[in-house]
């Protein structure tokens, strides 16, 4: 089999280095192009860390899939990379970044409940929007921060397409509106009260019944934990991280 190095250069042409095998940064120029393609960047930050980073942007998709104009973010990646992190040694921490606008209820629940059940610390931090079903997705850490701007729609559960008018469609949506609002009481310190006059306030939504709170006044209701940004929500994962070795040391010596 002819070597695909010896036909890739002109012979005549000084030759150029291969990079050594497992090398993180290829000496091609595909490789440059497809990093800024996909990454925005020329090379990708390659410094180990215990702590692992997740993001969660645009709309949350579930078991239907969403036109390709549709920024997503689908449920069948997140909840192995979850997993993942779970299982690692290495990994200490997880840090959540939201910008999502919602979705698919099933699928952002099962998110929420896959990060509010890992046993290494968590911290989630809400930029530009953590709406809809983003909601219990940022209250599911162990501590949550939002952005001073940024904002969080509260509303009850919607359904697309054809609905058929029977009693038993209503007590669906009834159940699975008790399921998120249940969630959200839970993982934060808002009152189920208060959750349930914002979900259904009138005047506030052009077409919609609900409520969109900004930064500050997530904080004010208990949703979400502090106002902060990234500098912020690093620092807390890690004093938690902390908490969380000296835990594991304790249980190891005992």
């Amino acid at each position: 089999m002819q070597d695909n190095r010896e036909s890739r250069y002109d012979p005549n042409a000084p030759e150029k280095p291969f990079p050594p095998e497992g090398s993180p940064y290829p000496n091609t120029e595909g490789s440059v192009a497809d990093n800024i393609e996909k990454l925005g960047q020329t090379s990708p930050v390659t410094d180990e860390s215990n702590i692992y980073s997740l993001t969660i942007v645009g709309q949350v998709e579930g078991h239907i899939i969403l036109p390709p104009q549709n920024k997503t973010t689908k449920y069948e990646h997140i909840i192995p990379q979850l997993i993942a992190a779970e299982q690692s040694d290495k990994i200490e921490g997880v840090l959540i970044i939201l910008n999502t606008v919602g979705g698919d209820v099933e699928a952002g629940l099962a998110i929420a409940e896959m990060i509010s059940s890992l046993s290494k610390p968590t911290v989630t931090l809400v930029l530009g929007g953590g709406h809809s079903i983003g909601v219990p997705i940022a209250v599911a850490s162990d501590y949550s921060f939002i952005a001073e701007t940024a904002t969080m729609t509260i509303h009850p559960i919607r359904l697309n397409g054809l609905v058929i008018g029977v009693p038993q469609s209503f007590e669906y949506l009834e159940k699975m509106q008790e399921r998120v609002t249940k969630f959200i009481v839970m993982h934060s310190k808002i009152s189920e009260p208060v959750l349930r006059d914002l979900m259904l306030r009138t005047g506030e939504l052009a077409r919609d019944i609900g409520t969109t709170v900004v930064g500050p006044d997530a904080v004010n209701y208990g949703l979400i934990d502090e106002i902060g940004g990234l500098g912020a929500s690093m620092s807390k994962l890690r004093q938690l991280i902390d908490v969380y070795r000296q835990t594991r040391s304790r249980g190891m010596v005992q």
